[in-house]
């Protein structure tokens, strides 16, 4: 199959590694432009994949058979809307990132288009990649012209298990936004580990009973204790990992949360709803990305 994958970071060198081992005809695609990248994945197991892999062959991208994009959420549209017109109508692109509202950046939506969620860990030093612990990868249609996409799942399964279809992947979506939600801005607060937000239940527990609130006024009849399990749960098995919007803060890069806490609280302004802890830490969120010496040059900063 032929694949082009916009945005090689952790993820998406995972991606190409695993698809090129399945013998598919895959190419990265970079802001920079460049006719290869090295490629340089330790699994889990013990096994390395190092490979140049081609990259940014306009011809390529113009004959892809799927597209994966592998962006954070604010970086999705400027790297798509420019291609979109590469791209054949018939190809699927499947979007993989945190939070949720890119798609309406992207609209009209001429392409079948896919969402997901992945629960891989992965991270990258020097551009050395450690998969550190396998997941499953949620994947379905947003559109109605992409719900006979549902062979993709296979594909990607056999290269980089597990891959689920969802006929409804927008119910799932909203639950890694809740989780994302929870976990993301308080590990920023407290400045800790997952692990560590089991010191803080009460906070979580408002967190949530607004979470729901917006996700039961949007059609999607959220059972409160299975969504709390669900979190306790995540916070339970990345107990030692920093989360991803931390890790931003950290390095001075801007983060996903206008794409997580962000839309919850455009969702709930739509149906006259107040999200007062939420917003408290979305503003919180917001200033601590504007007090960083470098992140107004880094705003824009370019995916690889």
């Amino acid at each position: 199959m032929r694949i082009t994958l916009i945005g090689c970071g952790a993820i998406g060198k995972l991606w190409l590694a695993a698809l090129a081992q399945q013998g598919h005809d895959i190419q990265g695609w970079l802001r920079m432009a460049q006719s290869d990248l090295f490629v340089d994945v330790n699994e889990p197991d013990g096994r390395v994949f190092r490979e140049l892999i081609p990259c940014n062959n306009l011809n390529h991208l113009q004959h892809s058979e799927l597209i994966i994009v592998c962006l954070k959420a604010w970086q999705v549209s400027d790297a798509l809307l420019p291609l979109i017109h590469n791209i054949p109508e018939s190809c699927p692109i499947l979007l993989l990132h945190n939070g949720m509202g890119t798609l309406g950046e992207l609209t009209p939506l001429r392409q079948p288009f896919l969402a997901g969620v992945t629960t891989h860990a992965a991270w990258q030093k020097n551009n050395q990649v450690f998969h550190v612990a396998n997941g499953i990868t949620h994947i379905g249609a947003v559109n109605s012209i992409a719900e006979n996409c549902y062979p993709i799942a296979d594909i990607l399964h056999t290269a980089l298990p597990d891959v689920a279809w969802h006929n409804d992947i927008l119910a799932t979506c909203w639950q890694k936004l809740a989780a994302n939600c929870v976990i993301n801005p308080l590990t920023i607060i407290h400045d800790c580990k997952n692990g560590e937000l089991l010191n803080h239940t009460a906070q979580i527990n408002l967190l949530i009973d607004e979470i729901c609130q917006v996700m039961d006024i949007e059609g999607l009849h959220t059972d409160k204790l299975q969504l709390t399990d669900y979190i306790y749960g995540i916070i339970h098995n990345t107990a030692d990992n920093y989360s991803s919007m931390l890790q931003d803060i950290r390095n001075k890069r801007r983060t996903e949360i206008d794409y997580i806490t962000g839309y919850l609280i455009k969702q709930a302004r739509a149906h006259g709803l107040n999200t007062p802890e939420n917003d408290r830490l979305y503003h919180l969120i917001k200033q601590r990305e504007e007090k960083n010496d470098g992140f107004r040059t880094n705003m824009h900063r370019q995916w690889q």
